[in-house]
């Protein structure tokens, strides 16, 4: 008899797990179809991120090729081009390189425009604050000192990229500004530091001979010349933009997309 109980409640135990696994298997189901649905559109997603990446790379690089064979209209063309793309990278490099040609335009404000969207579009602190520098330069001679401080200021915090070239052009703007012995300061400091490199120290013992001579109001005219960053390199098909690191994409060795 106990046998039979003992058979009978196993019975209705496997019944219920029967039921409950026929309720609960929809939502399994469900919930497995969600992920793979996930999973694909991840993949395809990073997929369409690399191939942007490689368009936006070769065009970067046939831009160059054609501002450097006097095709500027055709430069123009691709660097636009590159600057509506995804990749984040190459879009802040060609932007760069558009505000490059406005400024050698002479046209200021669009060259800051630019400029600035590059910084906004950056991935890295190395592109963004390369671009902000660029911005700043770019209105050193026509800003007054308190909205040059505002864009440079935040760039000579410890650990910017650029922290020693946005410091040298805040001492540049206090000699436009007319605070020369705060300009000396500054430029004592940057003749002193071992990470600014031989040019920043040469360019600081001039402005402060410059300054003690009486004859700081030559400094403006040649401020630019002496601050300006190269523009980005013409970079060939797939390489890799300054302070991104380099990822697998399908079917190649690329950079990943950014």
């Amino acid at each position: 008899m106990v046998d039979v109980f003992e058979e009978v409640e196993e019975q209705l135990r496997t019944d219920r797990y029967k039921a409950l696994a026929r309720k609960s298997l929809p939502w399994i189901g469900g919930v497995l179809a969600l992920a793979l649905v996930i999973a694909l559109g991840i993949w395809g997603y990073q997929s369409y991120r690399a191939k942007a990446h490689a368009d936006a790379s070769e065009q970067y690089a046939a831009a160059g090729e054609a501002f450097t064979s006097g095709q500027r209209d055709e430069a123009l063309r691709l660097w636009g081009e590159v600057a509506k793309s995804s990749s984040r990278a190459y879009k802040s490099l060609a932007l760069q390189q558009l505000g490059g040609v406005q400024l050698s335009d002479n046209k200021v404000a669009e060259a800051v425009k630019l400029f600035d969207q590059a910084a906004e579009a950056a991935p890295t602190p190395v592109l963004g604050d390369m671009a902000r520098l660029k911005s700043a330069f770019a209105l050193l001679d026509s800003s007054p000192y308190k909205d040059m401080e505002a864009r440079l200021k935040p760039l000579t915090e410890e650990g910017r990229p650029y922290r020693v070239q946005a410091r040298e052009a805040l001492a540049f703007a206090k000699i436009m500004a007319g605070d020369l012995a705060g300009a000396r300061t500054e430029f004592s400091v940057l003749s002193l530091m071992v990470d600014g490199g031989e040019g920043v120290s040469q360019r600081a013992k001039a402005a402060i001979a410059l300054i003690d001579s009486g004859s700081a109001k030559a400094v403006p005219g040649a401020v630019k010349a002496a601050l300006a960053l190269p523009p980005p390199v013409a970079l060939a098909p797939g390489a890799l933009p300054p302070g991104l690191q380099a990822q697998p994409a399908p079917q190649q060795q690329a950079p990943g997309p950014q």
